[in-house]
């Protein structure tokens, strides 16, 4: 078993409901998301809760938002004993971004991933750095950011998934 959060961090009124249906579905139990205006961007929601499941469920959380198109969002989990942590970042413009975590919820990035974006880099060490910037998700925060700053302070509500 392992836990996570989930930041819902721009949505349209519209897909709160859908949000929630998406989030039971995953979760297995029934569950109201406690919704608050965005003071980021006026007409849209936030909302952040903290989840309780198997290895497989945050990104069976991402999987099943990443279809509601107009969100911003990022799902956590917390490593285990046998499994990476994950981080996952949606937005509508860039679409999802997945980077394993430590325990300390630094971000990895394995030798191939590396080797990866020196190749394609191909010595230009502006390129490296962009690149390497994309390998750490840096588009998605500088998108984000706004929207996190938002929700400073907020409590959290703890779900747990029915096994």
């Amino acid at each position: 078993m392992t836990q996570g959060v989930v930041y819902i961090h721009s949505a349209p009124r519209a897909l709160a409901p859908h949000v929630e249906w998406a989030v039971n579905g995953v979760l297995g139990v029934p569950m109201r998301v406690r919704w608050e205006d965005q003071p980021a961007r006026r007409g849209l929601l936030r909302a952040e809760f903290t989840w309780r499941g198997r290895a497989e469920t945050g990104a069976a959380l991402v999987s099943a938002l990443r279809g509601l198109h107009e969100l911003r969002f990022e799902v956590t989990q917390e490593p285990t004993s046998t499994t990476d942590g994950s981080r996952w970042s949606h937005t509508p413009e860039l679409g999802i971004h997945h980077a394993v975590t430590d325990r300390a919820g630094n971000i990895v990035v394995t030798e191939d991933h590396v080797r990866g974006c020196m190749e394609r880099a191909a010595g230009d060490a502006r390129a490296l750095q962009r690149e390497l910037g994309v390998a750490l998700g840096e588009p998605w925060d500088e998108d984000l950011e706004i929207y996190r700053h938002a929700g400073e302070g907020v409590p959290m509500r703890w779900l747990h998934r029915v096994s």
